[in-house]
């Protein structure tokens, strides 16, 4: 127990030596660092993460669960909506994992940053689970709710 005070007492009296000393070298690397080699490093970094910053690929709403009665959902129809950012990326849809094709089944509407997926003529077969995929370069988000049709 006697040794460790003295462990304590021994870095005070040297830090003040090291704080005279330190600031000077690493100064002179510090600066040496920015112009030198941060003329090399700099131009990899600040595209990545000023493109990051610039557009965040995100769900600014993202889908919501849409529960319908069989009785009276079928012939009606559903559909889910998110917004996105930034409005360049793009919006594919899926049922179940699968991918959606458009068709008269299936409408997608893409206004801006608006997205939505129209389902036509809900029927039973319908209800699962649907994903909006989001793709912007190589980054990817996803958006999922269900839409349930209930018996009666």
């Amino acid at each position: 127990s006697e040794a460790k005070p003295q462990k304590e007492e021994t870095p005070k009296g040297i830090s003040p030596v090291k704080a005279k000393k330190t600031p000077s070298p690493a100064d002179a690397e510090r600066r040496k660092l920015r112009p030198g080699s941060g003329g090399e490093k700099p131009p990899e970094e600040p595209p990545f993460t000023y493109q990051l910053k610039a557009v965040p690929l995100k769900f600014v709403k993202e889908m919501k669960d849409i529960v319908l009665k069989e009785a009276e959902s079928v012939g009606s129809s559903a559909i889910f909506e998110v917004l996105i950012s930034p409005s360049t990326a793009i919006t594919s849809w899926m049922k179940d994992g699968s991918n959606i094709r458009e068709s008269p089944k299936h409408k997608f509407i893409a206004d801006g940053k608006d997205r939505k997926l129209h389902i036509i003529d809900v029927q039973l077969s319908d209800a699962g689970e649907y994903t909006c995929v989001l793709k912007l370069g190589n980054k990817e988000k996803t958006s999922t709710a269900k839409l349930i049709v209930e018996g009666i």
